[in-house]
């Protein structure tokens, strides 16, 4: 699930779920059904070509190679049988022209019933002797009158195979140029095949690419939108490296799902079936034989991939938890190596490593039985077609160019079978890519957008807080019935020891959460009202956690925000007293800067985001901590800055520096979640309470 590194439930990739899966992956691969349409009319075309390279090897066997006749003694056969025998294959023989005799090719010996041939075999009507045919009769009688033939109706003369063993080479040569025409004709064909199909693969491979990458380019888009409009409680709960092996990893298991599995497995199946057809056509018995070893297959098949589904499970689970891990240890090498703590933080490596390896090898276990069993059946079955069909080709039932190919075919057909490994390899990761995918894009747990948006016609800058209670947890909650009412320009400090709520009341201000009882307002407006991103328009907020984008300085300021022109970027620098930091740097405002702001120090990058609040010109400015990681220096300039602004827009200022705030309008004391003092600071210091007391420490810790 969700809340543990991508587990999912015990059997949750069953059939009927994957069936949902890639009924919804379907969605995405509609736009571009022409492109996946052409791809797959390519893979019959190359399926084709490939089914039929076996069978030219048989025509060039049978009806070249070993062009084999032999003679039908029609004369021993009583006259009804003689009559039957006619009717049944008279179309299939060649006579002689008295009639007494006649003679059938090898390959049509087998459209003969078997237990008719045995018996014609038996009593001498078919015989074993072997004849070849030769079509030039006068040329052949002038040049070889020693030679033995037996002429036929059509003109043709049958030449016993003995006595064409004793004719010279150029005899051969001479009288067997219409094979080896053929031959070469069949060659050439194959060789054209091959061309044609390297080229059909080429187009093939490249168009499922292109369909591939632009799915995956949608899913990629719509999983960063997805990411982008979830609220920020679900941030907290998942880490970085999970979701981005979400939008990396497991897109891309999809992408090699799509490429290597879907369409191929459409080719595989078109093989077989092609397989079976062409087989059953050659010889329908010896075609059953090799089909015994099928049940034996796929009871193989069914046990292998319940047992690859778990280890698959896993390993993508263990996948998801080292990616979050090693972001998170990266993230805070700096930490780690400042105490000194790389032994530790090795040794919990260590231990998620040695887990990934544990689920990889349970996944090769899995495969190394599955291969070996998968080879062992196909040189099985090869042995049964040498020994069953080897005996059919002896008793002339079969011909020895329908046993090769017959092997041939079987090889071909075990191929797809033994892939399965692979692309069940891939299938398997990618559904529970998938599954998390599609898992992430139901989860919503965004800020809802109101029903019947409202919003102030003029934006004046009036926050209230109304009895405000929320915590991050049920169990764990923070702030208890906190009112607070920050009045157009007026500027308001809220001061308190760490976990007193300060931050808590930002976040609800520009309603990256919601309260669990009580209303925010703006404007007197309902803050769960408002259009968010008008909302978060009208609300500026400087952190103390300034995050840097790597990009150029400008890019930082404006976000890509196409109203902010060259003018309010140059009024927002001046405001935040940071045109120094401009100004230092060769390029100036177009300066490239590192990731995070590398190369910038702690008071550069809280100076660049002061610039990069303002240049949104918001209505009601939030600075929280914003001089807490400064240097003096740095925060004399933002004092400046905010002396300067706060005139003009109502201020939130949450800070520790308590230097920053005492020219606040009014100074609200948080204390355990709760508001325990408000006024100036000189009514606080008179009052002599918590505000007082954070001063005198303060001021110790400075004398100090």
């Amino acid at each position: 699930m969700w809340g543990d590194y991508g587990y999912m439930e015990k059997g949750r990739l069953g059939k009927p779920y994957n069936f949902r899966l890639l009924k919804r992956m379907s969605g995405y691969a509609a736009p571009h059904k022409r492109i996946i349409f052409l791809a797959l009319l390519l893979t019959i075309l190359i399926t084709s070509l490939e089914l039929a390279l076996p069978y030219l090897s048989k025509v060039a066997i049978d009806r070249y190679i070993l062009s084999s006749w032999y003679r039908v003694d029609i004369s021993s056969m009583k006259s009804a049988e003689r009559e039957g025998f006619l009717q049944r294959y008279g179309r299939i023989l060649i006579e002689t022209p008295e009639g007494s005799a006649a003679f059938i090719n090898q390959k049509d010996l087998k459209k003969i019933e078997p237990s008719h041939q045995r018996l014609y075999e038996k009593r001498g009507i078919i015989s074993r002797d072997r004849f070849y045919r030769i079509f030039s009769q006068n040329q052949f009688v002038s040049t070889h009158p020693q030679v033995p033939w037996v002429s036929t109706q059509d003109g043709s003369l049958m030449v016993p195979y003995n006595e064409l063993r004793k004719l010279g080479r150029s005899d051969l040569l001479q009288i067997r140029a219409k094979d080896f025409r053929g031959l070469a004709l069949i060659g050439i064909l194959i060789l054209v095949f091959l061309l044609f199909n390297f080229w059909l693969g080429y187009g093939q491979y490249y168009l499922l690419e292109l369909a591939g990458q632009r799915i995956m380019k949608d899913i990629r888009l719509e999983l960063f939108s997805r990411m982008q409009s979830q609220a920020l409680s679900f941030f907290d709960r998942h880490p970085v490296g999970r979701l981005l092996t979400r939008v990396t990893n497991d897109v891309e298991n999809l992408n090699e799902m799509f490429k290597s599995v879907i369409v191929t497995v459409f080719k595989d199946f078109f093989i077989l079936t092609g397989i079976i057809a062409v087989l059953l056509y050659l010889n329908w018995r010896l075609a059953l034989v090799c089909f015994s070893l099928l049940p034996f297959i796929f009871a193989l098949t069914l046990i292998f991939s319940s047992l690859a589904r778990e280890a698959f499970r896993e390993l993508r689970a263990k996948v998801a938890k080292i990616n979050a891990l090693l972001q998170e240890h990266i993230k805070g090498m700096h930490l780690i190596q400042l105490f000194a703590t790389e032994d530790y933080h090795r040794k919990s490596f260590a231990q998620t490593n040695h887990e990934n390896y544990l689920a990889g090898m349970k996944q090769i276990r899995v495969f190394a039985v599955f291969m070996p069993v998968m080879e062992l059946f196909s040189a099985f079955a090869v042995a049964l077609l040498l020994w069953y069909g080897g005996g059919k080709v002896i008793s002339e039932q079969l011909t020895l160019g329908a046993l090769v190919a017959f092997i041939s075919y079987i090889q071909m057909f075990f191929k797809p079978i033994r892939d399965i490994s692979e692309k069940y390899n891939i299938m398997q990761s990618a559904m529970a890519s998938m599954e998390r995918i599609f898992e992430f894009m139901d989860h919503r747990e965004e800020m809802p957008e109101p029903d019947i948006p409202l919003k102030p016609a003029t934006v004046k800058g009036h926050l209230q807080f109304r009895n405000i209670f929320f915590g991050y947890s049920k169990d764990r909650p923070v702030l208890y019935d906190v009112s607070l009412e920050v009045k157009p320009g007026e500027m308001v400090a809220i001061v308190g020891v760490t976990g007193a709520g300060k931050t808590t009341l930002v976040n609800l201000a520009e309603r990256f959460y919601d309260p669990d009882k009580g209303q925010v307002l703006l404007d007197g407006v309902d803050i769960r009202c408002w259009p968010i991103k008008e909302l978060r328009k009208s609300l500026g907020l400087v952190m103390q956690d300034v995050f840097i984008f790597s990009g150029t300085l400008l890019e930082n300021i404006t976000l890509g925000n196409p109203e902010i022109d060259d003018s309010v970027v140059e009024t927002s620098l001046r405001n935040a007293n940071a045109v120094a930091l401009v100004r230092k740097f060769p390029k100036g405002i177009s300066q490239e800067i590192g990731e995070e702001g590398a190369n910038l120090s702690a008071g550069e990058r809280q100076l660049l985001s002061f610039a990069r609040a303002l240049a949104c010109s918001p209505k009601v400015l939030i600075l929280d901590e914003a001089t807490s990681s400064v240097d003096p220096e740095t925060e004399r300039l933002i004092q400046k800055a905010i002396f300067t602004i706060t005139k003009r827009r109502t201020s939130l200022v949450v800070a520790h520096r308590l230097s920053t705030i005492q020219n606040a309008d009014r100074i609200i004391v948080m204390h355990r979640g709760r508001i325990a003092e408000q006024g100036t600071h000189e009514e606080l210091m008179m009052r002599k309470g918590i505000y007082y007391k954070l001063n005198a420490f303060r001021e110790k810790r400075n004398n100090f």
